[in-house]
């Protein structure tokens, strides 16, 4: 994935690789969390991306952009959450739990960092 839009949003190429990177994890689910719990993520991170795009792709107002910009950091709190579920039920190992939360907490920096970069 390396195109203009891309390279001048680094956070979508690091949203892109966290759903790549859940999306193996994803096929080790028991089949009782898959449908649930590991569809509830991977639509998360998608809200979360089309939020961002959104953001990064228009001239829309600095209020609007930075509501956005809430709702997407809303979403990866939820996301953060169910990863810690996911571990702590034993859907994912520990490895795979560390990995996960190493490039949320990356993607959170960069969002927060974006927030309040706007003034409204």
């Amino acid at each position: 994935m390396n195109n203009d839009f891309t390279q001048n949003l680094p956070i979508v190429q690091r949203i892109y690789g966290f759903y790549k990177t859940f999306h193996s994890y994803l096929g080790k689910f028991p089949k009782s969390e898959k449908y649930t719990l590991g569809q509830t993520i991977e639509s998360n991170t998608l809200k979360m991306l089309e939020e961002i795009l959104l953001v990064g792709n228009s001239s829309i107002d600095p209020s609007l952009k930075k509501d956005k910009l809430i709702l997407a950091s809303s979403k990866l709190d939820l996301i953060k959450l169910l990863i810690r579920l996911s571990y702590d039920i034993k859907a994912i190992d520990q490895k795979g739990y560390i990995a996960l939360e190493e490039m949320l907490q990356e993607i959170g920096k960069m969002l927060g960092g974006w927030i309040r970069s706007i003034k409204v």
